[in-house]
């Protein structure tokens, strides 16, 4: 067997972005496809792995000798099955292309473990930090054969949110469009100016910055077009954890960017909290938080309304904002 071959070998996809996880097992099963187009695939959750069934699944058919198995949600595997998913992980067989995905965490650490010490490949699926998020967007719009500044990235990530799988669908509808082209920031803003991606993060935008009217239209028209109540709620308590640690350290005498590294934001977005700390202080970013968590329960089943409750909590953060600008 080739040493370049994908089979009799074993990769390690492990972190909690979804969908970094989700293409480095598709490259892999790719890859493995291009070897042998004939290989039997099966994909399974570990949990699922009792009874010898993975050595049933390890050990193909009569109709296929080379194999490929991934093995979602590594953590979940039951102890009676950690033995042969160890042994064959660390010495697998030539017809066989194993795919290990272990969404972050401790739970499973030792088998983890044992894979790093024996130099199993490894795939980092870690979630994008804030700060990285521009990066991605341009590198997923070069992918397709865009060219986009930085701008036109942080426009993007404003009107659709953080999520990965959201700014590479939003990416793609560009592409459809503007493949072959360089992205600008108004080319953007005009693409997605009234669509349904009005997102949480824009109403958590409007609500930190005193603007309550475009706050509430906009989550009215989030949740008409299905926008999750929690995504609004998860929206400001990040907004509003990130101020509150930016009104903490922004009296420390440190380089901006160890400054966004800190408060955990991309360096451009100091500006924007710096104007938004003239209208907050420390107390009242923790009235407003705590305001989101009482909210956040609600949506979550407690409140028969969860649209009438995050106006409510729309119309608190502003009276905290507008209690810390009266200090």
């Amino acid at each position: 067997m080739a040493q370049s071959s994908v089979f009799g070998s074993t990769l390690l996809v492990q972190g909690a972005e979804p969908l970094l996880a989700e293409r480095a097992v598709a490259a892999r099963v790719a890859q493995a496809r291009r070897e042998h187009p004939d290989a039997e695939l099966t994909e399974v959750n570990a949990a699922e792995l009792a009874d010898g069934r993975f050595a049933d699944l390890i050990g193909g058919s009569l109709f296929a000798s080379w194999v490929i198995v991934v093995v979602n949600d590594l953590a979940s595997l039951p102890e009676q099955a950690l033995p042969l998913v160890r042994q064959s992980a660390l010495e697998p067989y030539p017809e066989l292309c194993l795919v290990l995905v272990h969404g972050g965490g401790l739970k499973g650490k030792a088998l983890i473990d044992a894979l790093k010490k024996a130099k199993v490949t490894r795939i980092a699926a870690d979630p994008v930090k804030a700060w990285e998020l521009p990066k991605f967007v341009a590198a997923e719009a070069k992918s397709l054969r865009m060219g986009m500044d930085v701008q036109a990235a942080q426009d993007l990530i404003d009107a659709v949110g953080t999520d990965l799988r959201s700014l590479a669908g939003a990416l793609r509808q560009l592409a459809s469009d503007y493949q072959g082209e360089q992205l600008s920031a108004t080319m953007v803003r005009r693409y997605f100016d009234g669509r349904a991606e009005v997102t949480s993060f824009a109403v958590a935008d409007d609500a930190l910055a005193g603007r309550p009217g475009p706050a509430l239209e906009k989550l009215r028209w989030a949740l008409s077009t299905g926008v999750a109540p929690v995504l609004v709620t998860s929206a400001l308590a990040g907004s509003l954890r990130g101020l509150g640690k930016y009104l903490e350290l922004r009296s420390a005498r440190m380089p901006d960017n160890d400054l966004a590294r800190q408060v955990g934001v991309p360096p451009w977005k100091l500006k924007d909290l710096s104007r938004l700390s003239r209208d907050w202080s420390s107390q009242a970013v923790s009235i407003a938080i705590r305001a989101v968590a009482r909210a956040d329960e609600q949506v979550k089943g407690a409140a028969a309304d969860p649209g009438f409750a995050l106006e409510q909590l729309l119309r608190t953060v502003d009276q905290a904002r507008q209690a810390g600008r009266a200090r």
